[in-house]
Protein backbone atom coordinates (compact mmCIF):
# COMPACT_ATOMS: atom_id res chain seq x y z
CA UNK A 1 0.00 0.00 0.00
CA UNK A 2 1.63 3.22 -1.13
CA UNK A 3 0.80 6.50 0.57
CA UNK A 4 0.07 9.54 -1.53
CA UNK A 5 3.57 10.99 -1.38
CA UNK A 6 5.55 13.55 -3.29
CA UNK A 7 9.33 13.23 -3.51
CA UNK A 8 11.20 16.53 -3.18
CA UNK A 9 14.81 17.60 -2.80
CA UNK A 10 15.69 17.94 0.88
CA UNK A 11 16.41 21.46 2.04
CA UNK A 12 17.63 22.94 5.32
CA UNK A 13 13.99 23.83 6.06
CA UNK A 14 13.22 20.08 6.23
CA UNK A 15 15.87 19.43 8.88
CA UNK A 16 13.65 19.39 11.97
CA UNK A 17 11.39 16.74 10.45
CA UNK A 18 14.32 14.79 8.98
CA UNK A 19 16.04 14.86 12.37
CA UNK A 20 12.85 13.69 14.12
CA UNK A 21 12.57 10.73 11.73
CA UNK A 22 16.25 9.93 12.18
CA UNK A 23 15.74 9.94 15.97
CA UNK A 24 12.77 7.59 15.58
CA UNK A 25 15.02 5.21 13.64
CA UNK A 26 17.69 5.39 16.34
CA UNK A 27 15.05 4.60 18.97
CA UNK A 28 14.17 1.30 17.26
CA UNK A 29 17.73 0.03 17.98
CA UNK A 30 17.79 -1.79 14.63
CA UNK A 31 18.00 1.04 12.09
CA UNK A 32 21.49 2.30 12.92
CA UNK A 33 24.32 1.99 15.39
CA UNK A 34 24.22 5.76 15.92
CA UNK A 35 23.03 6.81 19.37
CA UNK A 36 22.15 10.41 18.60
CA UNK A 37 21.25 12.53 15.62
CA UNK A 38 23.84 14.89 14.18
CA UNK A 39 23.30 18.62 13.90
CA UNK A 40 22.41 20.13 10.53
CA UNK A 41 25.94 21.35 9.84
CA UNK A 42 27.39 17.85 10.20
CA UNK A 43 24.58 16.24 8.17
CA UNK A 44 24.87 18.88 5.44
CA UNK A 45 28.63 18.47 5.10
CA UNK A 46 28.66 14.68 5.22
CA UNK A 47 25.93 13.95 2.64
CA UNK A 48 25.93 14.63 -1.08
CA UNK A 49 23.76 17.60 -1.95
CA UNK A 50 22.49 16.17 -5.24
CA UNK A 51 20.86 13.01 -3.85
CA UNK A 52 19.07 14.10 -0.67
CA UNK A 53 15.35 13.53 -0.92
CA UNK A 54 12.29 13.69 1.30
CA UNK A 55 8.90 12.04 0.88
CA UNK A 56 6.05 14.38 1.76
CA UNK A 57 2.47 13.55 2.49
CA UNK A 58 0.55 15.07 -0.43
CA UNK A 59 -2.36 16.15 1.76
CA UNK A 60 -0.51 17.79 4.65
CA UNK A 61 2.99 18.36 3.30
CA UNK A 62 4.76 16.85 6.32
CA UNK A 63 7.91 14.85 5.78
CA UNK A 64 7.25 11.10 6.07
CA UNK A 65 10.76 9.86 5.27
CA UNK A 66 14.10 10.74 3.76
CA UNK A 67 17.06 9.31 1.89
CA UNK A 68 20.56 10.65 1.42
CA UNK A 69 23.88 9.48 0.02
CA UNK A 70 27.35 9.72 1.52
CA UNK A 71 30.58 9.37 -0.43
CA UNK A 72 32.11 5.90 -0.09
CA UNK A 73 35.63 7.30 -0.20
CA UNK A 74 37.48 10.51 -0.96
CA UNK A 75 39.65 8.61 -3.45
CA UNK A 76 38.79 9.45 -7.08
CA UNK A 77 38.72 5.80 -8.15
CA UNK A 78 35.57 5.41 -6.00
CA UNK A 79 33.85 8.59 -7.21
CA UNK A 80 30.93 6.54 -8.54
CA UNK A 81 30.23 4.70 -5.28
CA UNK A 82 28.08 6.00 -2.42
CA UNK A 83 26.52 4.81 0.84
CA UNK A 84 22.73 5.06 0.88
CA UNK A 85 20.56 5.73 3.93
CA UNK A 86 16.78 5.66 4.03
CA UNK A 87 14.56 6.36 7.03
CA UNK A 88 10.77 6.36 7.32
CA UNK A 89 8.86 7.98 10.17
CA UNK A 90 7.16 5.64 12.63
CA UNK A 91 3.66 6.68 11.57
CA UNK A 92 4.41 6.06 7.87
CA UNK A 93 6.14 2.67 8.01
CA UNK A 94 4.69 -0.12 5.91
CA UNK A 95 3.00 2.30 3.49
CA UNK A 96 5.51 2.23 0.61
CA UNK A 97 7.32 5.44 1.58
CA UNK A 98 10.75 3.78 1.75
CA UNK A 99 10.25 2.16 -1.64
CA UNK A 100 9.17 5.49 -3.19
CA UNK A 101 12.31 7.14 -1.80
CA UNK A 102 14.64 4.42 -3.10
CA UNK A 103 12.92 4.38 -6.49
CA UNK A 104 13.60 8.13 -6.69
CA UNK A 105 17.18 8.16 -5.38
CA UNK A 106 18.36 5.37 -7.70
CA UNK A 107 17.82 7.35 -10.95
CA UNK A 108 19.03 10.53 -9.22
CA UNK A 109 22.24 8.74 -8.27
CA UNK A 110 22.72 7.46 -11.82
CA UNK A 111 22.12 10.96 -13.22
CA UNK A 112 24.94 12.07 -10.89
CA UNK A 113 27.29 9.44 -12.34
CA UNK A 114 27.10 6.88 -9.52
CA UNK A 115 27.46 3.26 -10.59
CA UNK A 116 27.21 1.56 -7.20
CA UNK A 117 25.07 2.21 -4.15
CA UNK A 118 25.99 0.48 -0.90
CA UNK A 119 23.82 0.00 2.16
CA UNK A 120 24.60 -1.43 5.57
CA UNK A 121 21.55 -3.01 7.22
CA UNK A 122 21.59 -4.35 10.77
CA UNK A 123 20.83 -8.09 10.74
CA UNK A 124 17.63 -7.66 12.77
CA UNK A 125 16.18 -5.09 10.36
CA UNK A 126 14.38 -7.56 8.10
CA UNK A 127 12.01 -4.89 6.73
CA UNK A 128 14.90 -2.77 5.44
CA UNK A 129 16.69 -5.82 4.08
CA UNK A 130 13.56 -6.84 2.16
CA UNK A 131 12.97 -3.29 0.93
CA UNK A 132 16.49 -2.95 -0.43
CA UNK A 133 16.34 -6.32 -2.16
CA UNK A 134 13.01 -5.37 -3.76
CA UNK A 135 14.67 -2.47 -5.61
CA UNK A 136 17.71 -4.37 -6.83
CA UNK A 137 20.19 -4.44 -3.96
CA UNK A 138 21.87 -7.76 -3.27
CA UNK A 139 23.59 -9.03 -0.15
CA UNK A 140 27.33 -9.25 -0.72
CA UNK A 141 28.28 -10.25 2.79
CA UNK A 142 27.73 -10.07 6.50
CA UNK A 143 30.07 -7.98 8.60
CA UNK A 144 30.13 -9.82 11.92
CA UNK A 145 30.28 -7.68 15.03
CA UNK A 146 30.96 -4.59 12.93
CA UNK A 147 30.06 -2.07 15.58
CA UNK A 148 28.67 -1.61 19.05
CA UNK A 149 25.24 -0.22 19.77
CA UNK A 150 24.38 2.15 22.61
CA UNK A 151 24.03 -0.84 24.97
CA UNK A 152 27.51 -2.15 24.15
CA UNK A 153 26.30 -5.12 22.07
CA UNK A 154 28.37 -5.99 19.01
CA UNK A 155 26.04 -6.04 16.00
CA UNK A 156 26.15 -7.81 12.64
CA UNK A 157 25.52 -5.75 9.50
CA UNK A 158 24.49 -7.01 6.08
CA UNK A 159 26.43 -5.27 3.32
CA UNK A 160 24.28 -4.71 0.25
CA UNK A 161 25.09 -3.25 -3.15
CA UNK A 162 23.12 -2.12 -6.15
CA UNK A 163 24.98 -1.82 -9.44
CA UNK A 164 23.63 0.51 -12.11
CA UNK A 165 22.62 -1.00 -15.41
CA UNK A 166 23.35 2.26 -17.23
CA UNK A 167 26.34 3.89 -15.49
CA UNK A 168 29.83 2.47 -15.20
CA UNK A 169 30.95 -1.07 -15.90
CA UNK A 170 28.66 -3.91 -14.88
CA UNK A 171 30.00 -7.26 -13.80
Amino acid sequence: MTSAVRIDAMTADDWLEVRRIYAEGIATTFATLESETPDWNHFDHSHRHDCRLVARDVAGGQVLGWTALTAYSARRVYAGVAWESVYVGASARGRGVGRALLEAVIPASEASGLWTLLAGVLAENTASLSLHQSVGFRVVGVERGLGQDANGRWRDVYLLERRSESVGVNR
